[in-house]
């Protein structure tokens, strides 16, 4: 890795200016958006591959997001390019159809020759691989506030082109206690968990609410793609097995859980297609999956992915953990939601999807009216069983409904 300034990184760049290159950055909470801003910079036109792009991303003619996981920062694109995948799948993209052009990372300082990817893992290892296969050009932003971890996020400098000293604070999500809803959806999934499960959580009041009812546990560990402050009550509480590391992909939350993970050797961060393998997941005693989706029908398939006809999010991980615990030993599959939308004014708990399914076959759909058993269950009774957890103005036209379609 060559150390340069602005304009060594103007130099690195200048050969691809004459062509749209694909881009490949780093997503959630970890875009190196200095370093992005050069580029964009330098430029005329690009396609712009991140997942759950956050706030602060390049919008302008030229800029083509590119994304299997839709994030707040370009839902509203109108240069928009979903790709439907499954979170495991997205690395072999990149050998098939995405092929990266350039790699841009936000690394920590070297230590001994390698440098650690810190929060942001994923699909990074792959992207990289990949792009140094086709002699693309691979450029980390540099910044001594990237906490160290462990695992598949640490790289050798001799993989990595140029570097981009920046120093600049770590970006996190806006603080959000979880609404008594959420807690009451919480403590009931969490009733759902034994001593010793093994927790996929993802991202959301309910999970978080989830977690804050797991503190009387004893035993858990954690095998998923990412977690957040709700871990750390966990920890301190005594409820993690301390004999096992805590896996995931990538990771956010507050300048606490940043700090707690720096040089931590109990997190151990792994590529994607690791932390998503289904087989891998299914490993797991007891493994437990709680997710959360915009809608769920009669016949227990959710939507976590679409909302008004357009791509909202997109699979995740969702798919990946829901067939990996249901396979496992003692595996449960956890979908919870609220059973009203507020904004959209309508249930959530529905006769048929708006969108393409999500994941399917859970064993449990959860809101605050109670959890709904899903598998093993006849269609007949799962749909009494959504039924019965629907909010109490929708029960009357989801029966007429079930009727209709045979499920009564």
């Amino acid at each position: 890795m060559k150390l340069v300034d602005e304009a060594g990184l103007l130099a690195a760049l200048a050969p691809l200016t004459s062509r749209e290159p694909r881009v490949v950055v780093a997503g959630n909470f970890a875009t190196p958006l200095t370093t992005l801003g050069c580029l964009d910079a330098a430029l005329p036109a690009y396609r712009l591959f991140a997942l759950n792009a956050q706030a602060g991303m390049p919008e302008r003619p030229g800029v083509v997001h590119e994304t299997p996981f839709v994030g707040p920062g370009v839902r509203r694109s109108a240069r928009l390019d979903y790709v439907p995948a499954r979170l495991s799948l997205v690395p072999r993209l990149f050998a098939r159809t995405h092929a990266p052009d350039i790699v841009l990372l936000h690394t920590t300082p070297p230590r001994a020759g390698r440098v650690s990817l810190g929060l942001e893992v994923n699909v990074l290892p792959a992207a990289v691989d990949e792009c140094r296969r086709r002699g693309g050009l691979v450029i980390a932003q540099v910044n001594p506030r990237m906490p160290w971890t462990y695992g598949d996020g640490e790289l050798s400098t001799d993989l990595i082109d140029v570097g981009f000293e920046v120093d600049a604070p770590l970006t996190s999500p806006l603080p959000r206690q979880p609404g008594d809803l959420e807690r009451t959806i919480g403590e009931r999934v969490a009733a759902l968990v034994e001593d010793g499960a093994t927790l996929q959580l993802g991202i959301g009041g309910v999970p978080d609410a989830t977690l804050a009812g797991l503190v009387d546990r004893r035993g858990l560990r954690i095998w998923t793609e990412m977690f957040s402050d709700g871990v750390l009550a966990l920890d301190a509480a005594g409820a993690l097995d301390r004999d096992e590391q805590l896996v995931a992909s990538f990771l956010f939350g507050s300048p606490e859980l940043y700090s707690w993970v720096d040089g931590n050797h109990r997190v151990r961060m792994l590529r994607t297609e690791v932390t998503n393998d289904p087989a891998e997941i299914a490993r797991h005693p007891r493994m437990t999956s709680v997710n959360s989706a915009l809608q769920v029908d009669l016949y227990g398939q959710a939507n976590a992915s679409w909302a008004g006809g357009r791509i909202y999010s997109g699979f995740g991980g969702q798919s990946d953990f829901v067939v990996g615990a249901l396979h496992a030993a003692g595996g449960v599959a956890v979908v919870a939601l609220p059973s009203w939308h507020p904004k959209a004014d309508r249930s959530t708990i529905v006769a048929s999807l708006d969108g393409p399914a999500t994941s399917f076959q859970h064993s449990w759909v959860v809101t605050e009216q109670g959890a709904a058993s899903i598998w093993p269950a006849t269609s007949r009774d799962q749909a009494r069983h959504l039924i019965a957890v629907a909010h109490p103005d929708a029960r009357s036209g989801l029966q007429d409904a079930a009727e209709a379609r045979g499920l009564t």
